[in-house]
């Protein structure tokens, strides 16, 4: 457990007494040791991501320009825009992006197919606006050596269970060689998907050259310095 009620505050952009409610409604995963509540950053993170809660791209614990490999729109250039992907449930969509070309080779497609699927069914990956991120529980079960994202429109929308109650429209299926790297893609993920102009794009998706360019661009304005 590494984070205090004052870190999970700062963490999510809200004041401590909105977790101290959470707290009491039991809303947020949670640990309590010695009579203090401690929280746990693979847990909370998923939580918030889970919510379509904005966290900062920083989010992971890494500060600073993001290192080698952890640029979201070089992991979704080696991942792949899929468009028109089918499937009428959960677990058919899932079926198809496994079988998608972005899945890097080498990686066991059944084994990842049943990890999805079984992560669907413990908790809803849709985080609301038609949005879903699917990803296996523990990202060391795929090898890979840089992180990938798979970015899928899908063919028709399909109730994933999201939190707003809104079918899903578009996945990003997240892959990553690491916890470290995974909490740092999931956190620029969700930052990325706050801008308006690529909710835009992904609302009526024009190219996938349009995509990946807001994407570099929401980068370059966050490593902007600040004035």
């Amino acid at each position: 457990m590494d984070l205090s009620i004052r870190d999970v505050a700062q963490l999510l952009g809200v004041t401590e007494k909105t977790v101290h409610r959470w707290l009491r409604e039991k809303a947020i995963p949670a640990h309590r040791l010695h009579d203090q509540h401690l929280f746990n950053r693979v847990e909370i993170q998923e939580w918030a991501a889970g919510r379509g809660l904005k966290l900062s791209p920083t989010a992971s614990g890494q500060q600073g320009a993001p290192e080698a490999g952890s640029s979201l729109r070089a992991a979704v250039e080696r991942g792949g825009i899929h468009f028109r992907v089918p499937g009428k449930t959960p677990e058919e969509v899932l079926d198809a992006v496994t079988r998608l070309p972005g899945i890097p080779e080498g990686a066991n497609r059944s084994l990842l197919r049943e990890l999805l699927v079984g992560r669907e069914a413990l908790m809803s990956t849709g985080i609301g606006g038609g949005i879903a991120i699917p990803h296996p529980r523990d990202p060391l079960v795929v090898p890979v050596r840089e992180p990938v994202v798979l970015a899928c429109f899908l063919e028709q929308p399909v109730d994933f269970h999201a939190i707003d109650g809104a079918p899903v429209r578009v996945l990003f299926t997240l892959l990553s060689p690491s916890i470290r790297a995974h909490l740092q893609m999931l956190s620029r993920l969700t930052y990325a998907l706050h801008d308006p102009e690529l909710s835009r794009l992904l609302d009526k998706p024009t190219t996938a050259e349009a995509i990946l360019g807001r994407l570099e661009a929401i980068e370059l304005q966050e490593r902007a310095p600040q004035k």
